[in-house]
Formats: structure tokens, C-alpha cells, sequence
């Protein structure tokens, strides 16, 4: 891929990281904190409906974010051919391996779902894990840039 395309990833790539990000914020720190101010059969109906419509975005969205990233990734695979070379390096594979877990987070979800096993505390856990993962891979992104060693 031609370097000039890079700033092109860059920003579909954060697009799809604000669309991801956004969606696990709401989840994890609106939704849920709404549900005491809600009556019980209320904030289920509100859940799936939004737990529908996710289903329907969010694999789109993790195809943006994934897919541009892979392509980022691949401009940067000698630096990632030896992380320990540069913080830069370091901390992006760092991120890169935080990427691969929420993906893998992902895919549990949607397996437990399957299987009829993705129960109140499961998804509560898998959620909260998520957001901490994205919190910090927004963190990373901004230290790549402005931390060295």
C-alpha cells in the first residue's frame, strides 16, 4: 500500500475506533448507570433493541477498524519485527496486542450468544474488560507519539 494512503487509514481508522469506542462508553458507563432509574422490564426491552442494532453495526465497524489497522500495521511491520528496538515499537505492539484481545473478547461474546450462555454477568464482565482495553488503547495511541525512551 502506497505510504500517501497512510493518513487515509489513519483517519478511517479512527472513525471506526470513535463508532467502537463510543458504543463500549455508552454501554459500560450510560446505559448501565441508567438502569437503576429504570424499571427492570423497561431497561430489557431498551437492551435488546440496542443489543439488535449492534449486532447489525458492529461488525461492519470492527471491519473499518480492523482492516485499516491491519493495513497501518503492515507500513509499520519492521519496526514491529523488533518491538524492544524503539518505544514507539514497543507501545505499538503493546496496543496491537490489547486490539487482538478485545477482538477475541468479541468473538467470546458472540459464542457465549450462540450457545445461549452470555448470561447478565458474563456480558457485564466482558464489557467492563472492553472498556478498560479501549481506554487504554486510546492512551497508547496518543503515548506512541509524544513518549520516548
Amino acid at each position: 500500500m502506497p505510504a500517501h494512503s497512510y493518513p487515509y487509514l489513519q483517519l478511517l481508522h479512527l472513525m471506526g475506533a470513535v463508532a467502537f469506542g463510543g458504543t463500549v462508553f455508552f454501554e459500560v458507563l450510560i446505559l448501565d448507570g441508567g438502569r437503576r432509574h429504570v424499571p427492570a422490564r423497561v431497561m430489557t426491552l431498551v437492551e435488546g433493541g440496542i443489543g439488535t442494532r449492534a449486532r447489525q453495526v458492529i461488525p461492519w465497524v470492527l471491519l473499518l477498524l480492523y482492516g485499516s489497522g491491519l493495513a497501518m500495521a503492515w507500513q509499520h511491520r519492521t519496526a514491529l519485527a523488533d518491538p524492544l528496538a524503539s518505544s514507539f515499537a514497543l507501545l505499538l505492539a503493546i496496543k496491537i496486542t490489547l486490539a487482538l484481545s478485545v477482538f477475541g473478547h468479541f468473538l467470546t461474546a458472540m459464542a457465549l450468544r450462540r450457545r445461549g450462555r452470555l448470561v447478565s454477568n458474563a456480558f457485564r464482565n466482558i464489557h467492563l474488560s472492553v472498556f478498560w482495553h479501549v481506554v487504554a488503547i486510546v492512551v497508547l495511541a496518543k503515548a506512541m507519539f509524544f513518549l520516548q525512551w
